[in-house]
């Protein structure tokens, strides 16, 4: 493949993606669902074949369309059928919670002590006693919720794992 080919491929594929996220919207690119980041690294790979190996663009075109249209009727289907939220998401994890960190949650979620320490410090906590929860969420990400109270509306949906959850007499 020559170098003219593969920077016309190139171009064509940003093309392609700037009107493919405009056409699909605010949800192209977000992490929002653990499905979303799968099909984001699917894309990735389907760009990065399209602008340096492909000998014709239209296979990753068809691939990259394909993707995005998944993701539109995946996310709208998700919103309409409870059942296909809880199918393609897994539930996020409760690591920590008001002082007790859950080592067996640690052990589930595969996250060190010092994985969730440096997370407390990248949410600027400045002890652990500040800190009401910490959450890893479904698309891997760890969300450290600090501060005087919290609402327990916040955690729903979140699984406790091993850990007793508040107001109930065994894991949830």
């Amino acid at each position: 493949m020559d170098l003219l080919a593969i920077a016309a491929q190139t171009l064509l594929a940003v093309i392609a993606v700037i009107v493919l996220a405009r056409v699909n919207g605010l949800r192209s690119f977000s992490k929002m669902a653990s499905f979303d980041f799968a099909l984001t690294v699917a894309a990735g790979s389907v760009l990065a074949t399209m602008m340096t190996s492909a000998k014709t663009p239209w296979p990753g075109l068809v691939a990259l369309a394909t993707l995005f249209a998944a993701r539109f009727v995946i996310s709208l289907l998700r919103q309409k059928w409870q059942p296909l939220a809880r199918l393609t998401d897994n539930a996020p994890l409760m690591l920590f919670y008001e002082g007790e960190l859950f080592e067996q949650n640690l052990a589930m979620a595969r996250v060190t002590q010092d994985e969730v320490r440096a997370k407390l410090r990248e949410a600027n906590a400045i002890s652990p006693g500040c800190v009401r929860a910490v959450v890893m969420e479904a698309t891997g990400d760890v969300s450290v919720l600090h501060g005087e109270t919290l609402d327990l509306s916040l955690l729903d949906g979140v699984s406790w794992g091993h850990a007793k959850a508040p107001g109930s007499n065994s894991g949830a």
